[in-house]
């Protein structure tokens, strides 16, 4: 099993970019970028961070 190189990711945009949209694409990749935020806040132990974000909201 090889490792996924460019024409592969390629071709996974172009896909995402027929099924969803070149508006939601942004609205995706951020709500992603956000799960693996906490995720890796929980795996840390960060909860002293995460209290502070909620406090600023």
């Amino acid at each position: 099993m090889g490792s996924i190189g460019i024409p592969e990711l390629l071709l996974i945009f172009v896909i995402l970019l027929l099924i969803f949209g070149g508006k939601r694409i942004p609205e995706l990749a951020r709500g992603l970028g956000a799960g693996i935020r906490n995720f890796k806040d929980a795996l840390h132990g960060d909860s002293s961070q995460g209290d502070q974000k909620n406090k600023e909201k």
